[in-house]
């Protein structure tokens, strides 16, 4: 049986600051972290977070130039408090998004893929903090020693790509790689409550970060329908399938998945090719861009064309799930944390209530 979400009220705010390396570094008051969900971390999440005293990082994968833009400044117009925008460091526009978050002074870049080294220094040369999410202790330790200023750390448990090792293992191999160089690690995969916020700190992480949980709030612009969908499952209706794009990846068991999962090479390549092209439009990318992608990623990997195709097919599947509401068409990512949700709070509900959760678990320990 699922255990019901125990969101704060307005009237009943934290009991005060959990003051961490994170929130010293960013200048947030809470040390929670939205994460940048593809077609879910937009101005409206991202703004409820900020002002809710976490961190949102508004996704820009699944943006234009033009939209992220818009994005950042509709952002800035609704709040002043610190924000973050997540970039890929191999898109073909990578710089020119770069010196779109120095010219409108965001406080935050994060990165799904690690970034070259001259790109971290060029951010921070700009007074942005770079905090780049990684799956494995060795990836933590190099971008550490590139200037990193934190890492995101996400365990098996998490939503979208995802790796095999669970968060209690992964954090504190992450924590001991990155120990000698002193920065925050903020850990996400499988946190929704305060209880987790206080064992990440008890691990020694500097805050945590939370995706499937942020999906399910009220400012969330999923459809209401897919929200239900997601709330109606339990602990055990995530699959890891590399299906989607040839890659793990963590989703809600639904008819289609489990249609991709015994669909064979060559159709699953005729949707791929599709996608791509709608993925295409929708986004902007040349085909020389693509194209580039293509092979910068096929040269620091072992994934073969066929599957670099298929890369297309999550945006694409992601979107008609999470942004049309059809269930049947769509791919939902999500965490295993979605068992044991039930409710739609606001984000200033959840993020007090996490926090004041979390002081109270501290306060309580011998």
């Amino acid at each position: 049986m699922k255990e019901a979400g125990r969101p704060g009220t307005a009237h009943t705010p934290a009991a005060g600051p959990l003051r961490t390396a994170l929130t010293e570094l960013v200048g947030v008051r809470h040390p929670v972290v939205q994460t940048g969900m593809g077609w879910v971390a937009g101005p409206r999440l991202v703004t409820a977070t900020a002002r809710a005293g976490g961190l949102g990082i508004l996704a820009s994968a699944t943006m234009t130039y033009d939209e992220l833009a818009t994005a950042i400044r509709e952002v800035r117009e609704r709040t002043d408090a610190p924000f973050g925008v997540n970039l890929r460091a191999d898109a073909e526009d990578a710089q020119r998004r770069v010196k779109l978050l120095i010219s409108e002074g965001v406080r935050v870049a994060s990165f799904a893929l690690a970034p070259r080294q001259e790109m971290i220094a060029q951010l921070k040369d700009a007074g942005v903090v770079v905090i780049p999410s990684v799956g494995a202790a060795r990836h933590a330790a190099k971008v550490a020693s590139w200037g990193a200023d934190a890492v995101i750390v996400q365990g098996g448990e998490g939503g979208g790509h995802t790796g095999g090792v669970a968060t209690t293992l992964l954090l504190p191999s992450v924590l001991d790689a990155v120990h000698e160089h002193r920065i925050p690690v903020v850990a996400a995969g499988g946190f929704f409550d305060g209880r987790g916020l206080a064992a990440a700190l008890a691990y020694g992480a500097a805050g945590v970060g939370m995706g499937t949980r942020f999906l399910l709030t009220k400012e969330s612009t999923v459809p209401d329908q897919v929200k239900q969908a997601y709330l109606a499952r339990g602990l055990a209706d995530t699959v890891v399938t590399t299906k989607v794009d040839g890659v793990p990846h963590r989703v809600l068991r639904t008819e289609l998945v489990d249609a991709l999962e015994r669909s064979g090479r060559v159709r699953g390549l005729a949707q791929a090719a599709r996608n791509t092209l709608q993925f295409r439009r929708l986004t902007g990318v040349s085909w020389r861009g693509l194209l580039r992608e293509g092979l910068a990623t096929r040269r620091s990997g072992d994934r073969d064309w066929a599957q670099l195709m298929m890369a297309a097919n999550t945006p694409m599947l992601l979107r008609a799930g999470l942004v049309e509401g059809d269930t049947d068409a769509g791919v939902l990512a999500s965490g295993q944390v979605v068992g044991m949700l039930a409710d739609l709070p606001t984000v200033a509900e959840l993020i007090e209530s996490v926090v004041s959760e979390a002081e109270k678990r501290i306060a309580a320990l011998p």
